[in-house]
């Protein structure tokens, strides 16, 4: 290899990332983190969570509330308006936990304002805070290589926020948008099961199907878009909230849009839902209102409301106003129009389809047939305090916990909900975090095709499923959503996503006991310093290594063909010779985890005492998800889903409960030290209730996550190690797979190369090389003859070789597949010699990758290996799919191996040379590569 030095001067620039230097220290976390110690200052009315990498400032009185997030490396804040902290929905009844409100405008939060922020007496009150050490969520064993100086729990510090249920009194007397039923009589409700005499029906003659009840279905509506069908009733007297639910089906009418119509004897007014939009905004659902004296076609300002869920409107009537309010399935109520107060009561109410002022006229176009339906209607009288909440402020305590750790930017958050009554009371629903960030983009329109950017914060929790990324797998979760509090934004529909809310779609529904704790997922918040795209991934990187830092064990592991002794003795004592360090008995050979009779656990623990006796560590794979057991069995799914992966086990259904227990006993038994969890719970729900670990549909999906979770957690504390190809890393999971499809192993030899470079490089993007595993398919699979395997070995060694050094050479396990490592004593070597090159330079090939030049197939690729606390700084791997040897400069940057002036540089050949640094950080080498090898130079 051949190496050069080109000196170009240059601006110390890494994309759009400039240093801000701060107050703790001047170097770069993500080259020395060490000085960036977390702590939290108190002060009278605020705290402040820091540590000089981001920080969180929560004002304490007259509520508790966060008013600053703060990005100290890049000088940005990310919080542009003030939320509750939490929000509960305990007993049917939704609490906004702390929070303070009276901002003027949510586009931005002025320091001035924050002093006349209010509290509202609706929201659960704050009542003290602790300041805690980090907490340990489960053990971690430390027993292989990896990171194991690694802190567990990571160091930091924890701030736990109690907050009290506010006075019943209070509650009801504040003029926030409480659930109907709260401290008020119900006068009348149904659900249309039937219609009793008190309705009268209007149906219209535009057609001979049109009724308020179709298929024997009352309540649904059939009939053309722009006609009216609805039902009338009178209003009792003493009636203060008129409420009615409706799912628009097919519906896309405008005027004609479903709603709740007030009827006086000279005038109507109409709530209702638009989900046609409006003569200017065409096909945008909205909410409509006819105020008795005019239209307003987009009732609460410009917005676009997600039908696809039923929606509730109502009417609730004050002596100072008239509300017009309305929540989808399982949210909160928001009030969207204000009316002045009434001077009488209306005589009745209209429920259905109407024209836009209320009234029984068709349309003159009438349109197609469409279907919807209202699903449920209710009257409530007015506040009456002799109606009690079964609750009292002391009944319940809601603890929302923050943790920020050293080194790293990123905030730890959950809550935790006690039960000090006398009885059980039920959790609902909850929201964890709640952040009013900063909008990344502004996009003034909306086009059919628009995408938009969520904020430049990175968002995660340890309830993740479903998926090999983050954002995917944390997507039932993490929403980004538009804020309704921001009408200042440039988005006419208010569309922007910059209300970050992090939820369960579905309960958790969790019955609490008295004396009893319910704990909430955890949420991981990273406010990224730079809009680049390494950077944000090597910030991703370091916040694995520090949260989840098993995912730095990365052992070197064949994939056994065949679980019968003789062929996986031979697989051990192969693994054994060469340098592996873990043995898997694959799917298809045999190997069967749910055997739980005497007889096959022995055998299975002599498997697993001779891989230790020869250094190996032995373990096996078993299938959850993506099968079908049998109909009581299966999860139940509502109408109109389907399960992930076409078939799934409820985990809570007998069988499931079963499973599990056989999981245990085997790894309590056998001695394995590996569990490869194919189709791991997805995430489906289940609407049995004859399953006997959880009640119905909502928490289904709470009670099987907990039951996979506490196994994956109790595994790591047993030091087991869990390939799992979904994203379980924050409760446990060891590595999933790189990213590949797996058909693309039946491609020949060759271009299976250029996919596993190009499998790596973007696979590396966002995790790091330890967390992701290849493939290597040393007999056949998924076809392709004898053009895509490498058996027999000494055959295809040249292949073989490039295989582990493409792998190898990027700090990345791969799953060796067949029957043995080695055929010959070449083959042996071969692979012992690439073993041995990996071990001696295992701390920098399992570093950062940093992203050079993607696999073509046409020229060389590459990537530098980035270890900045180590000795060995960097190593630079090149990689030639070519058919000839290329000679070519490239430019290496190495700022992120920590080096400053100078380096020391070693080559495959064995030369070494001492280089200066450019001052943008960089290298100039000139390398050449052979045809179809390698090549790679090391930075000291």
């Amino acid at each position: 290899m051949k190496i050069s030095l080109n000196i170009l001067p240059s601006l110390f620039l890494l994309g759009t990332f400039f240093i801000v230097q701060s107050s703790y220290s001047q170097t770069d976390w993500l080259l020395d983190n060490s000085t960036y110690k977390a702590r939290i200052i108190e002060g009278t009315e605020e705290l402040e969570l820091t540590n000089g990498l981001v920080k969180r400032v929560i004002k304490i009185s007259p509520n508790a509330a966060t008013i600053r997030l703060d990005n100290l490396t890049s000088g940005e804040s990310y919080l542009r308006g003030v939320k509750p902290e939490a929000e509960v929905q305990i007993n049917g009844v939704n609490y906004e936990v702390g929070g303070l409100n009276g901002q003027p405008n949510y586009a931005f939060l002025k320091e001035e304002w924050i002093k006349d922020l209010h509290n509202s007496n609706a929201a659960m009150q704050f009542n003290g805070y602790e300041i805690l050490e980090t907490e340990t969520p489960f053990e971690w064993a430390k027993i292989r290589y990896g990171d194991l100086d690694r802190p567990w729990p990571p160091k930091g510090v924890h701030l736990r926020l109690d907050f009290k249920l506010p006075e019943q009194n209070k509650l009801l007397e504040s003029n926030d948008p409480l659930p109907s039923f709260l401290g008020r009589k119900k006068i009348y409700s149904t659900e249309f099961n039937e219609l009793d005499p008190t309705w009268s029906t209007h149906e219209s003659t535009s057609h001979p199907r049109s009724s308020f009840e179709n298929e024997g279905k009352i309540g649904e509506i059939y009939t053309l878009q722009n006609s009216a069908v609805y039902v009338e009733r009178k209003l009792e007297e003493d009636t203060k909230i008129i409420e009615a639910t409706f799912s628009t089906g097919t519906d896309q009418s405008k005027e004609y849009g479903p709603g709740i119509t007030l009827v006086w004897p000279d005038q109507t007014i109409k709530f209702f839902l638009r989900p046609g939009g409006n003569s200017y905004d065409d096909g945008i659902p909205m909410f409509g209102l006819w105020n008795g004296k005019e239209q307003i076609r987009a009732a609460g300002g410009r917005q676009k409301l997600d039908l696809s869920t039923p929606w509730s409107l109502r009417f609730r009537v004050t002596e100072k106003a008239v509300y017009c309010e309305a929540k989808p399935k399982n949210g909160g109520w928001m009030t969207i129009e204000t009316l002045p107060a009434f001077s009488s009561m209306p005589t009745h109410v209209r429920i259905g389809k109407s024209d836009g002022n209320g009234n029984p006229q068709d349309g003159d176009e009438l349109g197609e047939l469409v279907r919807l339906q209202v699903l449920d209607f209710a009257l409530y009288g007015s506040i009456d305090q002799s109606v009690k909440n079964s609750l009292q402020p002391g009944d319940v305590t809601v603890s929302v916990h923050y943790e920020l750790y050293d080194g790293i930017p990123v905030f730890g958050k959950w809550i935790t909900v006690k039960n000090q009554s006398p009885k059980d009371i039920n959790l609902d629903e909850f929201t964890s975090e709640i952040i009013a960030a900063v909008e990344y983009e502004s996009k003034v329109e909306v086009r059919e095709n628009t995408v938009f950017k969520k904020p430049n914060i990175h968002v995660e929790t340890d309830m993740a499923f479903a998926s090999m990324s983050a954002d995917d797998a944390n997507a039932h979760l993490v929403k980004w959503l538009p804020d309704p509090d921001y009408s200042t934004q440039v988005n006419y529909l208010r569309q922007t996503p910059s209300l970050l809310k992090v939820s369960p779609e579905y309960g958790p529904d969790q019955t609490i006991a008295p004396g009893e704790e319910f704990t909430s997922f955890r949420t991981f918040v990273l406010p990224h310093d730079s809009y680049d795209r390494e950077r944000k991934g090597l910030a991703m990187r370091r916040m694995y290594k520090t949260l989840a830092p098993w995912t730095t064990e990365n052992p070197l592991m064949m994939h056994a063909r065949f679980a019968d002794w003789k062929r996986v003795k031979t697989a051990i004592d192969q693994a054994s010779e060469v340098g592996f360090e873990m043995v898997i008995l694959t799917f298809g050979s045999g190997f069967n985890i749910e055997d739980d009779s005497e007889e096959y656990l022995a055998e299975m623990k002599r498997y697993a005492d001779y891989a230790k006796s020869k250094g190996v560590e032995i373990g096996g794979y078993s299938l959850l998800a993506s099968r079908s057991i049998d109909a009581s069995t299966n999860v139940v799914m509502p109408e109109g889903m389907r399960p992930t992966f076409g078939n799934s086990p409820c985990i809570e259904s007998e069988w499931g409960q079963a499973y599990f227990r056989k999981l245990y006993n085997f790894y309590e038994k056998s001695g394995f030290t590996l569990l490869e969890h194919d189709g791991s719970y997805p995430g489906d729900v289940c609407a049995s209730e004859d399953h006997p670990g959880h009640k119905g549909l909502n928490d289904s999906r709470w009670n099987q996550y907990r039951t996979i979770s506490n196994f994956y957690k109790w595994s790591r504390s047993k030091g087991i190690y869990l390939n799992i190809p979904d994203y379980y890393f924050m409760t446990g999971g060891s590595k999933i797979a790189m990213g590949y499809r797996e058909v693309n192993w039946s491609l020949p030899r060759n271009e299976q190369l250029v996919h596993a470079r190009q499998n790596i490089y973007d696979g590396t993007w966002e995790k790091t090389s330890t967390m992701g595993w290849m493939f290597v398919p040393l007999t056949e699979y998924h076809g392709g003859g004898e053009a895509a395997t490498i058996e027999p070995l000494n055959e295809h060694l040249a292949h073989y070789e490039m295989m582990m050094a493409s792998n190898l050479g990027a700090g990345v396990q791969a799953c060796y597949r067949g029957p043995r490592l080695f055929d010959s004593e070449e083959t042996k070597n071969m692979v012992k010699g690439m073993v041995g090159w990996y071990k001696e330079h295992r701390q920098v090939l399992e570093g950062d990758i940093i992203h050079l030049k993607r696999a073509t197939g046409n020229d060389l690729d590459y990537w530098l290996n980035v270890n900045p606390s180590g000795e060995e700084k960097g190593m630079l791997v090149v990689y030639n799919p070519t058919n000839q040897e290329i000679t070519k400069k490239i430019k290496v940057p190495l700022y992120y191996t920590g080096l400053t002036d100078e380096t020391r540089i070693t080559t495959k050949s064995g030369d070494s040379t001492n280089l200066r640094l450019n001052r943008d950080y960089s290298v100039e080498i000139e390398v050449t590569v052979p045809s179809n090898g390698d090549s790679w130079v090391l930075f000291q």
